[in-house]
């Protein structure tokens, strides 16, 4: 703005006539103006059709679903309206599953090596000792009472007879 623009709009004098101003239209409103209030009176019954001054006959289109933008959520775009921040990262997949044994007892014929008979969740199941009967799991001894089950790292199971147990084995 050039100085003398400036200089107006800060003078003292014009912010007194603007001030005036606005006191003279408050007190013309105020005044009324000598207006006055319409007259009202009851309405005459008319017997022709009433039309409709605006056309609704495409109201229908407008507020269908084919007529409004697709969402941006489904897309991959920046929105500053979502964030995924404050979701939870998935949680990372599991590593160990639980089974059902059921040890049943063991038979042995002649010589040859004591096969253990066990139940793997329903299905039924006759392993020598030493077989693997899980992913991590080894047959490591059967008497009358209990089979005993170990893994790789040392740690063994005790399966009393006739008594179903869950354990956990690692995911292949």
């Amino acid at each position: 703005m050039p100085p003398t623009v400036k200089r107006a709009l800060r003078s003292r004098w014009f912010a007194g006539c603007v001030h005036a101003g606005l006191w003279l239209l408050f007190c013309l409103a105020v005044a009324n103006l000598g207006g006055r209030a319409p007259e009202v009176r009851d309405a005459d019954a008319v017997a022709t059709s009433v039309q409709t001054p605006a056309p609704v006959g495409g109201l229908s289109r407008l507020f269908s679903g084919g007529a409004w933008p697709a969402s941006l959520s489904a897309t991959n775009t920046l929105n500053p309206f979502f964030t995924r921040h404050f979701i939870p990262p998935a949680p990372p997949p599991p590593t160990t599953r639980k089974i059902e044994v059921t040890y049943l007892g063991f038979y042995q014929t002649g010589n040859g090596p004591k096969n253990t008979m066990f139940k793997l969740g329903d299905a039924f199941q006759v392993a020598p000792i030493g077989a693997r009967i899980a992913t991590n799991l080894l047959i490591a001894e059967a008497t009358m009472q209990a089979l005993t089950l170990t893994n790789l790292a040392a740690q063994t199971n005790l399966l009393p007879l006739n008594t179903k147990k869950e354990l956990e084995v690692p995911i292949r």
